[in-house]
């Protein structure tokens, strides 16, 4: 396994240590789980609807034989700083810095004489099951990868190659369901505004963190929203392995100036330029700027309580919202 070794050598001078190994396989113990939650209707938008897509990872790479598993910590010092964001929102958009490391792997991996190919987080691989698999952590209650160094505040990232250079799983498909780590411990449960995730089972079509990419929401959601403008992180705040995390030594990841504002302001009067030199660039660019301004206008009416009658906007889409509000 020197190969492995070299991988692992070569990872740590990029600054990544959790890093894990698998046979690249069907992962048919999931059919029934996804068959499942379709029944349910707990399926949304943004999801691959052909299983087989989600559990056969030989359909992306025929002649894979190793899935190699990264995890990217992205939580520093200044990003739990409440401006209405998540922490995972507040450096450089996370597909382009996981997807740029990825390649230089992919390249080491060619230079070694195999094929590599490289899978961004939100990819249709079930990811965080295939990390608990290679020991990168274990998936908590609230169906996050939890890491010991890192805690939850990690993104995903796969390579699938030719070369054999995998290890045993680390656990099953129903270990991983027992959450033996959480133990009795449910505060992300009590957390959830939704109950998005009672019972262990996740509907994320009313997750909170889902209901400010939506693009229409009733007035139901928008009280929901509470102050949210990007993302929500209520089940992590209160997580206990997230207490005493390790910052990431990733630069990519550094809290951006316009994300330690706390200024609905400055959103709600985005123009196109503004919004292509900041919002754009993280990883709630790929919204537009109109749900960014929108959720700003709630935030400011609902959660904070300041008037919004001087908004002045030419689009339609605000227009609705601000008259709802008003």
């Amino acid at each position: 396994m020197e190969l492995r070794k070299e991988i692992l050598e070569f990872c740590k001078s990029l600054n990544l240590d959790l890093v894990g190994f698998i046979k690249c396989r069907e992962f048919e113990e999931l059919r029934d789980f996804y068959n499942n939650r379709k029944e349910l209707l707990l399926e949304n938008e943004f999801e691959e609807k052909d299983i087989d897509k989600r559990i056969k990872p030989n359909m992306y790479m025929k002649e894979g034989k190793t899935i190699i598993s990264i995890a990217f910590p992205y939580a520093t010092n200044e990003s739990f700083f409440d401006n209405g964001f998540s922490v995972y929102t507040k450096g450089m958009d996370y597909h382009r810095v996981v997807h740029n490391y990825l390649e230089k792997i992919c390249k080491f991996i060619e230079e070694h004489g195999g094929e590599a190919k490289a899978f961004v987080d939100s990819n249709s691989l079930p990811e965080r099951y295939i990390a608990s698999l290679a020991g990168i952590g274990f998936v908590g209650k609230n169906n996050m990868i939890i890491t010991k160094k890192y805690g939850s505040y990690v993104f995903l990232g796969e390579i699938i190659t030719d070369l054999e250079i995998y290890e045993d799983d680390k656990t099953t498909f129903n270990e991983s369901r027992e959450y033996k780590e959480c133990g009795e411990c449910s505060n992300c449960l009590k957390e959830c505004p939704t109950k998005s995730i009672n019972n262990f089972r996740r509907n994320p079509n009313i997750c909170i963190s889902y209901l400010t990419q939506k693009k229409d929401l009733n007035d139901k959601e928008i009280n929901l929203l509470n102050g949210r403008i990007f993302g929500c992180d209520s089940c992590q705040m209160k997580c206990p392995y997230n207490e005493n995390v390790e910052y990431t030594k990733l630069n990519e990841f550094k809290v951006n100036e316009f994300m330690k504002k706390d200024e609905e302001d400055f959103i709600i009067n985005l123009n196109n330029l503004a919004f292509k030199e900041t919002y754009k660039n993280t990883s709630c660019g790929w919204r537009g700027k109109n749900t960014l301004i929108r959720n700003a206008i709630i935030r400011k009416k609902k959660y904070k309580r300041q008037e919004i009658k001087d908004v002045k906007t030419e689009s339609p889409y605000i227009k609705g919202y601000m008259d709802r509000l008003l």
